[in-house]
């Protein structure tokens, strides 16, 4: 029986309505709009299906951690660092994206965090999008993705919530959150944690718990973030020429930054530093 279509809400999308204190100044509905509502336009697909430099280091860094304990004895051999390099063909990546794989595959062959741990859950990060998580919230019912990187059982049994980063981004505390919901639902009557962990500059943030008040406000937001994207979504699909009305366009410094600056007519990729 196939399952019933319904809204959706996710980490991600709740960040593209709502961006991370101090990040103000990059967001942009238009982008949300090119990704969400235009995505199988053939310009904005093509776009999309080509990752920034940004998310295809952070792809190659949760492979490697992957490829890792796929094979724990790398961790111990001297060449360890080479034999993963290898298997991601690193030396096909642009030099930019070696420069920083190397640096990263280095701190976790010397810092192994997750090596004796009892690992639930690991993700390689290419497997697609997740099995979402059906939430009823009062009478409305929506679709919750949580894409988790990592989740291994603490010496008191309590589930820990593990997400990679790279990059000089801050930690953003609502994706620990979403990830804390979405562990209510996967492994309900269990009691956890999340964290994060750059990869490249080996922070570990502080463990992330929330109150069934805190969880159910995070569900409440969800919810309504579900209900807005798939407003916008019905309106532009009834008025495809509202577009930049419905998603309004924030043009300035974050345009340099933009995958989708080439295609979109109000990008001022060209703003003075």
């Amino acid at each position: 029986m196939k399952t019933p279509w319904l809204p959706y809400a996710s980490f991600n999308i709740w960040s593209q309505f709502v961006p991370a204190i101090g990040q103000e100044h990059y967001h942009c509905d238009m982008k949300r709009g090119f990704a969400r509502a235009q995505k199988k336009e053939p310009l904005v697909k093509a776009l999309l299906e080509q990752d920034t430099i940004i998310q295809h280091i952070g792809l190659l860094a949760q492979m490697a951690v992957y490829e890792f304990h796929q094979d724990i004895q790398l961790l111990q051999h001297s060449d360890g660092v080479e034999k993963i390099a290898e298997n991601l063909k690193l030396s096909q990546e642009p030099i930019e994206v070696q420069q920083r794989l190397i640096a990263i595959i280095k701190n976790y062959h010397k810092n192994p965090i997750l090596l004796g741990k009892n690992i639930v859950k690991l993700s390689r990060g290419d497997e697609g999008f997740p099995e979402p998580i059906q939430i009823k919230h009062g009478n409305y019912w929506f679709n919750l993705f949580a894409a988790i990187d990592s989740i291994f059982i603490e010496s008191d049994g309590k589930l820990h919530i593990l997400d990679f980063k790279t990059g000089k981004s801050d930690f953003d505390r609502r994706q620990a959150f979403v990830y804390l919901l979405a562990a209510t639902y996967l492994y309900p009557g269990k009691k956890a944690v999340a964290s994060f962990y750059n990869l490249e500059s080996s922070k570990w943030s502080e463990p992330i718990t929330a109150t069934n008040a805190q969880l159910n406000a995070i569900q409440n937001e969800l919810a309504r973030i579900a209900q807005r994207h798939q407003a916008e979504l019905s309106r532009y699909k009834k008025n495809l020429g509202d577009f930049a009305q419905i998603f309004p366009a924030n043009p300035g410094f974050n345009c340099r930054y933009c995958q989708f600056s080439s295609i979109c007519k109000f990008s001022l990729s060209e703003v003075p530093a």
